[in-house]
């Protein structure tokens, strides 16, 4: 590993799950509560090997489970620290019974999340059916398209779910980004620092001169109202985020957004996609483009919040859209993000053509021609199915 300088920028080789860890050390969390998953295990791996250097002050707890890890994390974060987790797949489904819980309290843990197919049968590569199968659980999701990405949205989160009092997760593919080595730009210690700035919860667990209640029983005469609490406030975390991403613009000169079009002001027709295809996407579209084509592309950076007027006003004025699923939800009407951008279209008298492309399932590659033949589809008219499944032996 690159000797740590503190206080200077770097521009470093760094695999996905090195920079995640690097932007760890950085962010120097009080506690970090962890159990190793492929292909995330690198992550925690990495950032114990900070805590045994004392290059971080955190407490690193190894449990014996991802469902612990998170119940670590939680009295943790409950207790007024600001805590740190990562995991991928089988993991996070572990998880989810505390996933509800995490979001249900408020307590904004950041965990970074490598994407990776569930079982069965049993697989260890990239597809979305992990996080997709948690996008109910209050918490807010980010994808990254590469290294620089997920080192940047890390960092972002923290400040993101702090100040929305919400936790989140930042995904990138697994393999794909966790294990691919790029070039990454890395801040200054003391700008990240600066950047997130001290954590202290307005109330919390041990504050033994305000005793307050935490996990208590709530049946029908409460519930309802605590939820609707726990909605609004993923609903304001959407002005949250963006305000986070402006900050973040000042110190890196570069604007993350929920939705970020590439050549897509003068576009006809457009795939929408998230994660790593994205890159490849792109390099398509270049092509398509000298060719004359009129074509281009929306990635999908924040999913939860889904901002639903943001995605709208970005793909409003297109002929077509292809929306690109690395999940499917199992006889639902396509996947979870076509489900979301077609249910936001439904209210315009205008509206783009939409159809759905299942691709890449268990880590099933996904090529330039590809991506080519979902162009040539909307460019013709679009596919005869409103369901597609790309690149599988039907």
């Amino acid at each position: 590993m690159a000797e740590v300088k503190a206080n200077e920028r770097m521009v470093v080789a760094k695999t996905g799950n090195e920079a995640m860890a690097e932007a760890m050390r950085q962010i120097n969390p009080d506690v970090v509560a962890a159990y190793p998953i492929t292909p995330a295990t690198e992550i925690v791996q990495i950032f114990s090997q900070f805590v045994a250097d004392g290059l971080v002050k955190s407490e690193f707890v190894a449990v014996e489970s991802e469902h612990s890890a998170m119940s670590a994390c939680i009295g943790s974060c409950a207790a007024g620290a600001r805590t740190m987790t990562g995991t991928s797949s089988q993991g996070l489904a572990l998880m989810h019974e505390m996933l509800f819980i995490a979001a249900g309290l408020r307590l904004p843990i950041v965990m970074p999340v490598v994407n990776r197919a569930l079982s069965s049968p049993i697989n260890i590569h990239c597809d979305h059916s992990d996080t997709m199968g948690s996008n109910q659980a209050g918490w807010i999701q980010i994808f990254s398209e590469d290294a620089q990405e997920a080192y940047h949205n890390t960092i972002i989160a923290v400040r993101a779910a702090e100040k929305a009092s919400l936790p989140a997760m930042v995904t990138t593919d697994g393999f794909i980004i966790s294990h691919a080595m790029q070039e990454v730009n890395m801040l200054a210690d003391k700008e990240v620092q600066d950047f997130i700035g001290p954590y202290k919860m307005d109330e919390y667990l041990l504050d033994i001169e305000n005793p307050k209640t935490w996990g208590g029983l709530d049946f029908t005469d409460f519930y309802f109202e605590h939820k609707r609490q726990q909605i609004q406030g993923m609903i304001d975390s959407i002005q949250v985020i963006k305000d986070a991403d402006a900050a973040f613009a000042k110190l890196i000169g570069r604007k993350y957004e929920f939705f970020e079009g590439y050549k897509l002001e003068d576009a006809e027709v457009a795939i929408v996609v998230l994660g790593s295809t994205a890159g490849t996407a792109k390099v398509v579209v270049d092509e398509l483009r000298a060719a004359g084509k009129k074509v281009g592309l929306l990635k999908v950076r924040v999913f939860r919040p889904f901002d639903v007027a943001g995605f709208v006003e970005k793909v409003k004025h297109l002929k077509a859209i292809a929306v690109l699923d690395r999940s499917d939800a199992f006889n639902a009407f396509g996947g979870p993000v076509f489900m979301e951008a077609r249910s936001s279209l439904y209210d315009l008298e205008k509206r783009p053509k939409t159809a759905n492309y299942v691709y890449g399932l268990g880590g099933r590659d996904i090529n330039m021609d590809m991506i080519k033949s979902v162009y040539n589809d909307l460019l013709s008219g679009g596919p005869k199915e409103k369901i597609n499944y790309l690149g599988v032996r039907e």
